[in-house]
C-alpha cells in the first residue's frame, strides 16, 4: 500500500509510525485507519522489529476523528456506520495487541479517538504543552469504540470524569491518572533510554510478558489465573530464547539477541 495520510521506516529495530496529515492536526478518516492497519500489519510480520513509536509530524498530536469523515458517516444509515466503527475497533485491537512493544510520543493536543491511540500503547510519554479531551459529547457522540482501553489506562472513576465533561486536561493531570507515562520536553530524547533497554531484552520474553499482562489483567486471582501463570513460565524456561538467557547469565556472557553491551 502507498500511504498518503501516514509514513512508516524502520531502522536499527525500531519502527517509526508517523501520523502525516499536520494540514488538519492529523485527524484521522477511513484512508488513515486503512493505512495503520496496512502499517501495523507489516511491523507485526517482521521479525527484525523490536519497538513501534506511535509519533506524528507537525504541532499536534491527533484532533481525532476527521469532521469531514464524520459528517459523512453521519449522512449513512446504521449498518454503513456499524462497518466503519468495526475498522476503528480493528485498528485500536491491533495497537493494542501488537506482539512488539509500543511507545506513544503526544505533542500538542490528542482530542477523541486520539487519546484512544495512546492509550493502546504499552508506553505514553508527553510534553509539558500537552493538552487531552475525550471531546465526543461536546458534538452529540460518545468515545465508544475507544472505552475499554482509555478506561483501562485512566481507571473508571477518572474516565467517566473526563467521558461525561469532555473538560481538556493537561499533561500533568494526565500523568497523575495513568494516561502517559512520562512529561518530557524533547520526546525523541526521553524515548532513547526506553527503546534501548526493550530492543536488548528478549523479543521473545517481552511479547510474553505483554501477553501475559494483557491475560491476567482484570482477572480474579483464582485456580485458573495462576495455572495460567504456571503455564506461561513453563513455556518460556524451555523455550530457544529462556534457555539461551539464562545460559548468558551462567556464562557471564551477552545473550545472542543483544545489540548492545552493558
Amino acid at each position: 500500500m502507498n500511504y498518503h495520510a501516514i509514513t512508516l521506516s524502520v531502522a536499527d529495530h525500531v519502527a517509526w509510525l508517523t501520523l502525516n496529515r499536520p494540514e488538519v492536526h492529523n485527524a484521522f478518516d477511513d484512508r488513515m485507519i486503512a493505512e495503520l492497519l496496512d502499517a501495523l500489519a507489516a511491523v507485526r510480520n517482521n521479525n527484525q522489529v523490536r519497538v513501534l513509536v506511535l509519533r506524528s509530524e507537525g504541532k499536534n498530536f491527533s484532533a481525532g476523528a476527521d469532521l469531514g469523515w464524520m459528517r459523512s458517516m453521519a449522512a449513512k444509515n446504521y449498518d454503513e456506520n456499524i462497518a466503519d466503527a468495526a475498522e476503528l475497533s480493528r485498528l485500536m485491537q491491533e495497537l493494542d495487541e501488537l506482539p512488539q512493544p509500543t511507545i506513544a510520543l503526544v505533542q500538542g493536543a490528542a482530542f477523541g479517538g486520539a487519546v484512544g491511540l495512546a492509550a493502546c500503547c504499552d508506553i505514553a510519554l508527553a510534553t509539558p504543552a500537552s493538552s487531552f479531551c475525550l471531546s465526543e459529547v461536546k458534538i452529540g457522540l460518545i468515545p465508544a469504540v475507544i472505552s475499554p482501553y482509555v478506561m483501562r489506562a485512566m481507571g473508571t472513576r477518572q474516565a467517566r470524569r473526563y467521558m461525561l465533561t469532555a473538560e481538556r486536561f493537561n499533561a500533568e493531570e494526565a500523568l497523575r491518572i495513568g494516561l502517559v507515562h512520562d512529561i518530557a520536553e524533547d520526546l525523541k530524547q526521553a524515548a532513547q533510554p526506553l527503546i534501548e533497554a526493550l530492543i536488548n531484552n528478549s523479543p521473545a520474553a517481552v511479547a510474553a510478558a505483554k501477553s501475559l499482562a494483557m491475560a491476567v489483567d482484570q482477572q480474579p486471582l483464582n485456580a485458573n489465573t495462576r495455572q495460567l501463570t504456571i503455564e506461561r513460565i513453563a513455556e518460556i524456561r524451555v523455550s530457544a530464547e529462556g534457555q539461551e538467557g539464562l545460559s548468558a547469565f551462567l556464562e557471564k556472557r551477552a545473550p545472542n539477541w543483544k545489540t548492545t553491551n552493558e
